[in-house]
């Protein structure tokens, strides 16, 4: 794969806890008129808008990689739950945000 490497801006407060310089990175990649979205760190519901603009630039068929993140928030498992519902496909997810999709997929 062809990985196209995105660095999402973040806020004053998030460079002074993260030494890093981000907390998210996401990596793109486009064959064949599938998108394959690779997330690696910490995914916050103040990514998920930069997130929704990577949804809509190819397609129609995307795959979130899910394999390096390591921490999310409620907001973001409500985006996964919501995505997935609309065709996103999700794989490499870790058991901890699967177990937290299923819950608030609950009525």
């Amino acid at each position: 794969m062809n990985w196209v490497g995105t660095a999402v801006a973040l806020t004053q407060d998030d460079r002074r806890s993260n030494r890093g310089g981000w907390t998210l990175k996401i990596e793109r990649d486009s064959q064949s008129g599938t998108t394959t979205i690779r997330l690696i760190g910490h995914f916050q519901s103040e990514h998920v808008r930069e997130l929704k603009k990577q949804l809509q630039h190819d397609g129609p068929l995307f795959i979130l990689d899910l394999k390096e993140v390591t921490v999310v928030d409620v907001e973001v498992v409500r985006f996964l739950v919501e995505s997935n519902a609309d065709g996103v496909k999700i794989v490499h997810c870790s058991q901890y945000i699967r177990n937290w999709m299923a819950r608030e997929r609950r009525p």
